[in-house]
């Protein structure tokens, strides 16, 4: 039976992650800060689908964390097939309204862990020749979007470069870039959900079909929704400096992922 771990297990696209990979059969280690939830999680899914679903409580945005689940990728005795690095965070304001300390925490959840996370899991499945890694951004990646945006521009320029220089290891690379779905995300940065067009808003079981199925025809990039596809293709006929003072204008309330 393969393993999958999933951090930022306990909510949104991370729980819609590990739902459908313990509903397909794949023992998971779930990795999120809270360890009630994780508990709890772990025996719903055990109870359920009477897979094996370990937890391991780390926090990304320090070393401590990092590293306790970079040596859990790399343990060659209980092997990782398929990494979802999905832990991430939004901000609400605009550049210097945000404190430094926290773009720098951002910084390190959503590029040095995506980078040291993913290296650790990917050499560990060259060894065996095959794995995935599934690599959370957002189509914020796509447009200005400060600290936010460049952090997920940096996940997607990263994933599809490791993914060429992977290319005939056996291992699967994919960036996912969904737009507004349904989670805790926006709530926990002091967003309104009410300030984004219903149609906008995505199912978080349905991004992560399109993501798995991406994975699997050997996609780097994902965008879920024919909608968000739509979208970003429009964005290519605009110019970049309008697009970002508009992005701007809205300093990051509409931070989608």
């Amino acid at each position: 039976m393969t393993t999958a771990l999933i951090t930022g297990a306990t909510a949104g696209i991370g729980a819609a992650f590990a739902r459908r990979l313990a509903r397909d059969g794949h023992d998971v280690v779930l990795v999120a800060r809270d360890a009630e939830r994780l508990a709890r999680q772990a025996t719903e899914l055990h109870d359920r689908h009477g897979i094996e679903a370990s937890t391991l409580r780390a926090d990304l945005a320090t070393e401590e964390g990092i590293t306790a689940v970079a040596q859990r990728l790399g343990d060659r005795r209980h092997p990782v097939d398929l990494l979802v690095n999905n832990a991430g965070f939004g901000t609400k304001g605009r550049f210097l309204e945000v404190s430094e300390e926290d773009e720098l925490r951002m910084l390190r959840v959503h590029c040095e862990a995506v980078l040291r996370l993913t290296s650790a899991a990917a050499g560990a499945m060259r060894e065996r020749g095959r794995g995935g890694v599934v690599n959370v951004a957002s189509v914020a990646a796509f447009v200005p979007r400060g600290t936010y945006g460049a952090s997920k521009a940096w996940v997607v320029q990263f994933t599809q470069g490791a993914a060429q220089d992977l290319a005939d290891s056996g291992v699967r690379m994919l960036a996912l870039c969904p737009g507004f779905v349904r989670t805790e995300f926006h709530e926990r940065a002091g967003m309104s959900a009410s300030d984004v067009p219903g149609w906008m808003w995505l199912d978080a079981d349905r991004v992560v079909d399109a993501a798995l199925k991406d994975l699997a025809r050997g996609r780097t990039l994902s965008v879920p929704d024919a909608r968000y596809k739509t979208l970003l293709g429009a964005s290519k006929l605009v110019p970049r400096g309008l697009l970002g003072r508009v992005s701007s204008s809205s300093g990051r309330k509409y931070a989608p992922k």
